[in-house]
């Protein structure tokens, strides 16, 4: 399977705290890959590097083999990666479809648009049935979805997710993985950071571990649920 995005010695620093010392992945294209890790690892810090947000230190990001490190974050959206962050990041005094407009703001093709419009209410019917609604009144399940959706409109090939079950309770968050498997099986990559580590592992066929910036342990999903260290630290098996 070949490497869609690949991260080489990626290094970010907030100042003089340093958030990530070096760390290598590649994401497999077709697949999802999760990163697990506390508070502070430097999860969500990995996805603003990959996303633009934030200019790396050092390293490298290369996504289809195309280097695109420092690359300003719009540039990085029309090349195929969308991310929706922690926080979901929705712009709550706009409507539900003025949010999803913006997701497509950078595309030239208002077929596939409009196309992509009628995938995103097929996999939340809820967004279309709220598509006038101001999306800050929203609940947090559907302002998730709405976040979800609205990175779907960039048609990604590499969806990048922080935290798409915080805050939730468990029904809605059986909800929003069942589509995201449902969106991975349509065809996109999908780098998924997630506090639900066995939600997460159950999901994902690979994953990372990340640890106060370092990525300490990688393999297979299967492998990572099984390991005794990783089940002490992220299961809450004892």
């Amino acid at each position: 399977m070949s490497a869609l995005l690949q991260v080489q010695g990626l290094a970010v620093r907030y100042g003089a705290v340093a958030a990530l010392h070096g760390i290598d992945f590649d994401v497999h294209e077709g697949e999802i890959l999760t990163l697990l890790g506390s508070n502070g690892a430097g999860k969500s810090t990995t996805l603003r590097a990959i996303s633009g947000m934030i200019r790396p230190s050092s390293g490298t990001i290369r996504f289809d083999g195309r280097d695109i490190t420092g690359l300003p974050a719009h540039e990085i959206v029309g090349l195929g990666i969308a991310h929706a962050p922690e926080g979901r990041g929705i712009f709550g005094p706009l409507t539900v479809d003025e949010n999803l407009r913006l997701g497509a703001f950078a595309r030239k093709d208002p077929a596939g648009v409009a196309s992509d419009r009628e995938r995103v209410f097929a996999l939340f019917p809820r967004l279309a049935e709220r598509i006038h609604q101001v999306s800050g009144t929203l609940s947090g399940g559907e302002q998730q979805m709405l976040a979800i959706g609205r990175a779907m409109l960039a048609r990604p090939r590499l969806l990048l997710l922080d935290e798409p079950s915080l805050g939730l309770a468990p029904q809605v968050v059986a909800t929003i993985f069942r589509i995201l498997r449902e969106i991975h099986a349509g065809g996109t990559t999908i780098l998924l950071v997630e506090q639900n580590a066995s939600m997460a592992l159950a999901t994902a066929q690979r994953g990372a571990v990340l640890e106060v910036g370092r990525i300490v342990l990688q393999g297979a999903a299967s492998d990572l649920a099984a390991s005794d260290d990783v089940r002490r630290a992220y299961l809450g098996v004892h």
